[in-house]
């Protein structure tokens, strides 16, 4: 694998909106409703922007690379989260599977979603500290698949979610009132 990777000046513009994505949902617990989706709704589109311009590659499945989020840490994101955005929190998904077959509409959590995205990006922050070459270079391979086969998505209708919670004075009645 060629290590010159984590030099690019793509993966550098990832893993620092990485950190600071991490480091805003970390120190969030005193923000406002309404700051903390603000701060989301501009920070989400730059991530799925900057995780879109990760190179490409195969991962190499003889280098380990560890994973650094914890349950706790997870829950932790996710229970501050939830407690910031309370009762905009729930959402309808519709770019699940499961829709196809169903006649009920899927319920989502942004705060889920969000620690889900949280510890992906964690995981890649933290590997860049190992200052090991193959470990980062790896990294960034776990990342852009991750991005590619799932985060990437769950970001996206996180975001429709975001900008239908800051907009909540233009939207309609609330979807889940009966």
């Amino acid at each position: 694998m060629d290590s010159s990777v984590i030099f690019d000046k793509n993966v550098v513009e990832m893993v620092t909106v990485s950190a600071e994505y991490c480091t805003f949902l970390e120190n969030s617990e005193s923000c406002s409703q309404d700051h903390f989706i603000d701060v989301m709704s501009k920070m989400l589109p730059l991530l799925y922007l900057k995780a879109s311009m990760l190179p490409e590659f195969d991962i190499d499945e003889d280098i380990d690379v560890k994973e650094s989020v914890t349950e706790a840490d997870y829950d932790y994101i996710r229970e501050i989260t939830a407690r910031i955005i309370s009762d905009q929190d729930d959402y309808l998904e519709v770019f699940v599977e499961e829709m196809r077959y169903s006649d009920t509409p899927i319920r989502k959590c942004i705060s889920e979603d969000l620690a889900d995205i949280y510890q992906a990006l964690k995981n890649f922050v933290e590997s860049f500290k190992s200052a090991d070459n193959q470990i980062m270079t790896q990294s960034v391979a776990i990342c852009r698949d991750g991005f590619a086969e799932y985060w990437g998505q769950t970001l996206a209708n996180t975001l429709r979610a975001i900008h239908a919670a800051k907009f909540r004075q233009f939207s309609q009645p609330d979807a889940f009132e009966d």
